[in-house]
């Protein structure tokens, strides 16, 4: 029987995805072009329902520290129902398990890693988005080493992953295209209009067509 760990004792950083999953990060410009893309602007709508978020989880932090269950409730969830990505053709599916096999032999063999996506958004079970919610004043640089593990798991290993880590505050775009993945600038909830959460919808939107596109291309060829 092949020893089963959990992604959160195994994968604790960078060192970890390139030994055990034999994934490293690319400094190619051209590798992660997506967030950088000029993009329409959030509609009136949008624009409305984010600012909303964004006071709400302002006013949640100033109480104390957001859980990682409070951050899925009034952020998390709600921004992909105010993008669109609640409903057909998507679904959401909350506290996923997922399984991925390390790539180097250990003294034991192979190991099977698992873990749990806080949320995942899913189209004719092709993987559109990983979001990892963290609680507020913690790293998202460091929920990154398991979001990749996670994003790992796809069933389509050929296409390019999406993903996004946040702490509610902070966001970052991840990239996973075989064996190599690429990081986004960081975003954050109070900068500037190119970094806020609007860009972040914007840039969450583009990723979602893309893979979109993706997917229907597969059925008509």
């Amino acid at each position: 029987m092949v020893p089963v760990t959990a992604i959160t004792k195994a994968i604790l950083n960078f060192r970890d995805i390139q030994d055990k999953l034999g994934l490293h990060r690319t400094d190619n410009p051209e590798f992660f072009p997506e967030w950088r893309n000029p993009l329409p602007p959030p509609t009136d709508q949008e624009i409305l329902a984010l600012n909303r978020l964004a006071q709400r989880y302002l006013a949640y932090l100033e109480e104390g520290e957001v859980s990682e269950g409070t951050l899925n409730i009034i952020l998390l969830s709600p921004l992909l129902d105010a993008l669109g990505l609640c409903d057909p053709p998507y679904r959401i599916r909350g506290e996923t398990w997922v399984e991925v096999q390390t790539q180097v032999d250990t003294e034991e063999g192979r190991i099977t890693l698992e873990g749990r996506i806080d949320a995942l958004t899913l189209q004719d079970d092709f993987w559109l988005v990983v979001i990892e919610g963290k609680r507020g004043g913690f790293s998202v640089l460091r929920a990154v080493p398991q979001a990749i593990a996670y994003m790992a798991a796809t069933p389509h290993p050929s296409r390019p992953m999406f993903g996004l880590v946040t702490n509610g505050y902070d966001y970052l775009f991840v990239k996973l295209e075989g064996s190599e993945f690429a990081l986004s600038h960081n975003f954050t909830l109070l900068s500037d209009a190119d970094s806020n959460l609007l860009r972040v919808a914007q840039v969450l939107k583009y990723l979602v067509s893309l893979s979109l596109d993706r997917s229907d291309n597969g059925r008509t060829q």
